[in-house]
């Protein structure tokens, strides 16, 4: 009898961790490493969860790819075929097996696929994914080789329903049931079950396909650099109960070993009429579009647009920050924007330096929201705390890496780039904040090589809620009109063109040779020397950007003046 066969009747029995499980056996080798050296330890742990109860189990290959095993595709593929060869035996007509494809090394994704399919592995397992992107090629692979295929997609989420990379479980659902060649969803890890149950109950989705939930047993301790795990196997076998009557296929993730399995066996109900069908959609949210009330734009009809960036301090000298912010109140400025660590160095907060520019000036602020260096936890606690702060508007970019002098001391975290970031606030506008939605945009990397990818990521960032965009600063005639073709293509992009006014020969030198993305012509360099006195290298400055104003006037919604240095007589030129 085939998977299908089976759920017509009956609902399927995960085994539980294999892993962990291996780990309280033998903690000094890589679980996926005994495939080959200790392949009768494998076959036991197999044995002990299908004598427990389990009717589908999943092969030691949750790890097993190139960079996990320190190994080439050779041994990668004797590791593969051995674990799933020890998996079909130890099933024997007992069980089904899940070919658990590691997406922890996504190159090797396909490579896996094919070994399985060669073996006539039929059930195919994605689990503890953050999102489905960088998986759908393999998925769509096997199905194109074996259209009978069984794939089940699991997500790893944390207690309030997101991934490591901000989306949620009700967006991640959504899209996989839009997926054909996907057969089941659901969640694995992250979690224990009552979690899992509150998602599961919260979940508004009009589905014909399978739902999985294997939580883990609870959350870990680490007691001497090992992950240990509360004995609750009563109450996770209660609070599966419950989880049940949402899913298709029942199990457990870290922590469960076969006891658990053995529990679940006994006190659930596996027919497959023992579950609530078909959650319907919540039609009043799905039907209610949310109305922006902010945008610096939405007042400028035939207007040009006016954001002006200002360095947040790297010391506590603000005044002349709060000197050129004051100076910009009165004058017809749309908005100001502060930069978040420009380049990765150290500067006062965006964040916190929006806020008091706000309080103490009273004029419309944006702090710039990088990626680099916050995790998901740090990003979300950064965007409430903004709201609550009454900041609305967020430009949001991906982040220049850490500087190569500092990488041996500091890692770069990067959890989002700037496309996933937007998709993440955009949900959160639907939800936490959906009476008051943030509005914001992103940025636009002219100097792409391939520009036509950009205007792609372009096209991303609108699906993702993006309202407008910034540029670099532009100098050259090439650049001006590689962004005159990007507002061609993506005529809905409201689009400012960044104008920065060069104050120095050396300042000049400095952006052309070690700040990237921006392109200083010579020309524009031969007009400064080194003995020209600060006033006429401002002039100067001042005279090329209005001369860039002018070229671009035709076809940018607006400017985005980036004032060197803070300095209030270059705001003051640039407004008149």
């Amino acid at each position: 009898m085939n998977i299908r066969e089976f759920l017509k009747k009956n609902k399927i029995l995960f085994d539980g961790a294999f892993g962990t499980y291996f780990a309280q056996k033998n903690p000094n080798i890589l679980p996926e490493k005994a495939n080959l050296t200790l392949p009768s330890l494998v076959s036991n742990i197999h044995l002990e969860y299908i004598e427990n109860g389990a009717n589908l189990i999943r092969t030691n290959t949750f790890c097993s790819n190139t960079k996990n095993l320190g190994c080439d595709k050779e041994e990668l593929s004797k590791n593969i075929l051995n674990a799933y060869d020890i998996a079909t035996k130890a099933a024997s007509n007992k069980s089904f097996v899940a070919c658990n494809i590691s997406t922890q090394n996504i190159s090797d994704c396909i490579f896996i696929a094919d070994l399985f399919l060669s073996k006539g592995g039929e059930i195919f397992l994605f689990e503890t994914l953050s999102e489905l992107e960088n998986v759908l090629p393999t998925i769509k692979y096997i199905k194109s080789k074996n259209p009978n295929s069984f794939v089940i997609t699991q997500f790893c989420v944390n207690q309030h329903g997101y991934t490591d990379i901000g989306l949620n479980a009700q967006r991640l659902f959504e899209n996989a049931n839009q997926i054909e060649e996907i057969d089941a969803i659901g969640l694995n890890c992250g979690v224990g079950p009552q979690h899992i149950l509150n998602i599961l109950k919260n979940l508004k989705i009009d589905t014909t396909k399978y739902i999985t939930a294997l939580p883990n047993s609870s959350y870990p301790s680490v007691i001497q650099d090992r992950m240990m795990f509360l004995d609750n196997i009563n109450y996770f076998s209660s609070i599966m109960e419950e989880i049940s009557l949402y899913t298709d296929f029942l199990g457990g993730c870290c922590g469960t070993t076969p006891q658990y399995i053995k529990a679940l066996k006994e006190n659930i109900n596996f027919d497959i009429n023992n579950k609530i069908k078909n959650l319907q959609p919540n039609l009043e949210n799905l039907n209610k579009s949310s109305v922006k009330k902010n945008g610096f734009f939405l007042n400028k009809k035939g207007k040009k647009l006016i954001a002006v960036e200002l360095d947040p301090p790297k010391d506590l000298n603000f005044e002349t920050l709060m000197e050129t912010a004051n100076y910009l109140k009165t004058k017809d400025v749309d908005i100001i924007t502060f930069a978040d660590s420009p380049s990765g160095r150290t500067r006062a907060d965006s964040i916190l330096m929006s806020i008091k520019a706000a309080r103490e000036i009273g004029i419309t602020v944006m702090p710039h929201i990088c990626c680099r260096d916050k995790n998901a936890i740090a990003i979300s606690s950064s965007l409430l705390g903004a709201h609550i702060n009454d900041v609305r508007h967020l430009l949001v970019i991906t982040g220049d890496p850490v500087p190569n002098s500092v990488r041996d001391n500091v890692k770069g975290v990067f959890n989002f780039d700037s496309v996933k970031l937007m998709n993440y606030i955009q949900e959160m506008n639907k939800e936490t904040f959906a009476e008051d939605n943030f509005v914001y945009g992103g940025a636009i990397n002219y100097a792409r090589k391939n520009i036509d990818l950009e205007i792609e990521r372009i096209n991303k960032k609108i699906k993702a809620g993006a309202d407008f965009f910034l540029t670099q600063p532009v100098f050259d005639n090439k650049d001006i009109e590689t962004i005159k073709y990007i507002k061609q293509k993506v005529p809905q992009a409201k689009i400012l063109v960044g104008i920065m006014p060069l104050v120095s020969l050396r300042n000049a030198m400095f952006i052309k040779n070690e700040i990237a993305g921006i392109t200083i012509p010579d020309w524009v360099v031969e007009k400064f020397s080194p003995e020209m006195d600060k006033k006429t290298a401002e002039k100067i400055g001042v005279q090329i950007a209005q001369e860039v104003m002018k070229k671009v006037s035709h076809f940018t919604d607006g400017y985005y003046f980036v004032i060197p240095f803070n300095r209030l007589s270059i705001a003051q030129a640039l407004i008149k």
